[in-house]
């Protein structure tokens, strides 16, 4: 699939807006808080209903107005270019979202529509910054893939919050803090089983990219660390009564903390090169190699899992990367479609990538460049 073009009303800081796309490449030029950033995050919103940048919708809707729409043509190649369009509108009270014109009932069902890999610094810097960072870069990839899992993982946030509310109130009630924890149990494992199969993939597919931008130097190793993982060989109903005991084990815990100290929301990647843990003591370019290599997996894996070509969206990432981490991502995009932000490109990477449009990015204004 790519997008063919997309139409954006109230969109962030876009009044009104119409881009035509390349399939292949498209590169967006511009100072900072043009609104580049704001065209991607468009984009992605068309592949799983919600930002990559807030989980609140009502940011989407420009300064001063009632609405925001967005509007996207999706062609499918394999199909003889068949169209597909895909439209989301935010209101005060809430959003709706149709595909061919017909509205869906739950955003999970526009999951499997349209694949999406997203890049951007903070990417880069996920292997050094806290577990939430790479606990997001999980889920969010697990949610295209399994829409099961965006399901779930809504079921584990609602029981978590319900849980930890229960914590923080002076009253202290064993018998409905069970039942949340017979819940909690049975969501947190089936994210768990996801993640680490997830993770098992990673591993295997990363580690073979690493190896290669490494020169044959390095060995990357990316493993899930998960409090619900103990035992995993055992079976569903053993599982399921050891992680009831490790919830029971630190309640008095959890009540004099006021939130839950243990489950898939404490969970975290545990990534070495050659052995050693380079969250903490890996180089800079070690750390930029491991993060390029787990992005790059991310669209072999949904190639894997779905048959169909990811669409990747760089954020200003190019620039981030020296000459020999550039021509790995640029050997990636060959295959798919790709939007490029920049404030600027230099003339030997333009060189170097495929042909496609150029496009200027001013004060919500988007103008192809010849």
């Amino acid at each position: 699939m790519y997008f063919k073009e997309v139409f954006l009303n109230n969109f962030r800081n876009y009044e009104e807006a119409h881009v035509s796309f390349d399939e292949k490449i498209n590169i967006f030029l511009g100072e900072n808080a043009q609104g580049k950033t704001n065209l991607l995050e468009s984009l992605y919103i068309m592949g799983l209903g919600k930002s990559f940048r807030t989980n609140k919708d009502s940011d989407m809707i420009g300064f001063e107005k009632d609405f925001a729409r967005i509007r996207t043509v999706l062609c499918d190649p394999a199909e003889a270019d068949t169209e597909k369009e895909i439209e989301i509108l935010y209101q005060k009270e809430g959003k709706i979202i149709r595909v061919q014109g017909i509205k869906l009932e739950r955003s999970m069902d526009l999951l499997e529509e349209v694949y999406i890999v997203v890049f951007s610094p903070e990417d880069l810097r996920i292997i050094k910054e806290g577990p939430e960072n790479r606990r997001r870069f999980l889920d969010r990839e697990l949610c295209q893939l399994k829409p099961i899992y965006y399901s779930t993982l809504g079921q584990y946030k609602r029981v978590l919050k319900q849980r930890n509310a229960l914590l923080r109130i002076q009253r202290r009630d064993d018998s409905l803090l069970g039942t949340y924890d017979e819940a909690l149990s049975e969501y947190g494992l089936r994210l768990t089983r996801e993640r680490e199969h997830f993770v098992e993939r990673l591993q295997e597919i990363s580690s073979q990219i690493h190896y290669t931008i490494s020169e044959g130097k390095e060995k990357l190793e990316v493993r899930y660390e998960g409090d619900f993982l103990r035992g995993a060989k055992k079976d569903k109903k053993t599982q399921t009564e050891d992680v009831l005991s490790l919830l029971k084990k630190n309640r008095e815990k959890d009540y004099s903390r006021g939130y839950t100290s243990v489950g898939p929301h404490k969970d975290d990647l545990a990534i070495s090169v050659n052995g050693t843990d380079i969250r903490q003591f890996g180089s800079q370019g070690q750390q930029r190699t491991a993060a390029l290599a787990m992005k790059l997996a991310e669209i072999q894996l949904i190639r894997q899992e779905t048959g169909k070509n990811a669409i990747l969206l760089l954020d200003d990432v190019l620039s981030e990367l020296d000459e020999g981490r550039q021509t790995f991502l640029i050997e990636a995009m060959k295959e798919v479609q790709v939007f490029i932000t920049a404030t600027g490109i230099e003339e030997e990477i333009l060189r170097r990538l495929p042909e496609g449009k150029v496009f200027d990015i001013h004060s919500g204004h988007v103008k192809r460049l010849t």
